[in-house]
């Protein structure tokens, strides 16, 4: 067996089939197998790592190059898609070898996070991955909005199809990319298949003509369901504009679903709107997905509360040692080596990522075997990471 990196084309005779089997209806039909090429140029810049035998694929893991907000600061994310075994060749670790590789890689060329959906998240917690919050779908009835109908707002919304409106949506998520922490955003190369599909429609809120809120959606059929996407806003006002568009299809759709954030309270958006808010996770084909820290220096200068702990790595292939963290300033400064008294807290990879992200106190770190967090040390990593929650906004 050898593991090798495969080109573009070769995608069409080895991960694409597999990762096909894996996770759509099969056999495929001639057609569908058509449809892989075209999935080619939006494949362009992704690392994908396959084992092999016998000129037979028996695996295959894809890593693309994102961007994803910790805390306030942008950053390079590996995000693990396609990861897919052959029928025949399952629970022999020939995941795992990939991973690791392609772990490997994307950290060594500069991505210190990672994100993915996961197949079954036990499997991923032993890679040091933690659980993030899945974003919600909202789903309402039309007539509900009436309030909005008559209402005066200022601003104004624009309509039309995405291939014509997607430089507008893209810089918007651009600007989402940098204000809202947890949220991700693919490359370009990847991104505009959006536009090149053409969809959706794309509706945008606008206030003195900047972009304040957008969603794409569809119409299923007349009587039907308007499908929104997700949900993004900038304040109050771009979202009463949003919805007061949905509202004039109160005589077209029977209800409308949309997603949003994990910490949105849709239940407060009007006085009598009935919503049935809704995250479901399930494996397969249904999970929440999950992030860990690749490095360190993801850390690094983050916004910080005050707070001086030291931390003991330990478990992880990527993250290891003994590691002062000190946010008094403002800015989390890591110093390593033994200097400086200071609690001490021992973590896994998963258990410093949960803290990172914002998704666990520390208290309940050893409830899930993710540390051991005493009482002092816990205090500090609060103060350090205060809990925020994180909006994983790319879909892989």
């Amino acid at each position: 067996m050898t593991m090798r990196r495969v080109t573009a084309d070769e995608r069409l005779t080895t991960s694409f089939p597999l990762a096909a089997y894996a996770f759509e209806s099969s056999p495929l039909g001639a057609a569908r197998t058509e449809e892989f090429r075209d999935y080619l140029p939006y494949q362009s810049g992704n690392r994908t790592l396959i084992v092999e035998e016998g000129g037979s694929t028996l695996a295959a893991a894809s890593a693309i190059p994102m961007r994803q907000n910790l805390r306030g600061v942008v950053l390079p994310m590996a995000g693990v898609a396609g990861v897919a075994t052959h029928p025949l060749a399952r629970r022999q670790g020939h995941v795992r070898t990939l991973l690791h590789q392609l772990l490997d890689e994307m950290r060594d060329e500069g991505h210190p996070l990672s994100a993915l959906y996961p197949f079954r998240p036990s499997f991923y917690a032993r890679f040091g991955y933690v659980g993030l919050p899945k974003p919600r779908t909202v789903t309402f009835n039309p007539a509900d909005l009436g309030p909005l109908v008559r209402a005066e707002l200022p601003g104004e919304v624009t309509w039309e199809r995405i291939r014509a409106g997607y430089p507008a949506w893209h810089a918007f998520t651009e600007l989402c990319l940098h204000q809202r922490h947890g949220f991700a955003v693919f490359p370009d190369y990847r991104a505009v298949g959006l536009r090149d599909r053409d969809e959706y429609w794309l509706l945008t809120a606008r206030v003195d003509g900047e972009v304040t809120g957008a969603v794409t959606y569809r119409i299923d059929d007349h009587g039907g369901a308007l499908i929104g996407n997700e949900l993004l806003y900038a304040d109050p006002l771009a979202r009463a504009l949003l919805l007061q568009f949905f509202a004039r299809h109160v005589d077209q759709v029977e209800r409308i679903a949309v997603q949003v954030p994990p910490d949105e309270l849709p239940e407060l958006w009007l006085t009598d709107l009935a919503v049935h808010v809704e995250a479901r996770a399930a494996r397969p084909g249904s999970s929440a997905p999950m992030a860990r820290l690749l490095s360190l220096d993801a850390l690094s200068g983050l916004p910080a509360g005050p707070g001086r702990v030291r931390i003991e790595l330990t478990g992880d292939r990527w993250l290891a040692g003994s590691h002062l963290l000190d946010g008094t300033t403002g800015s989390l400064e890591l110093v390593g080596g033994a200097g400086g008294s200071a609690p001490t807290a021992t973590l896994t990879a998963a258990g410093l990522s949960a803290l990172a992200y914002g998704v666990l106190d520390p208290a309940e770190l050893p409830l899930r075997g993710l540390g051991e967090v005493p009482v002092d040390a816990a205090a500090e990593l609060r103060g350090i990471f205060p809990r925020r929650v994180p909006y994983l906004f790319a879909d892989f």
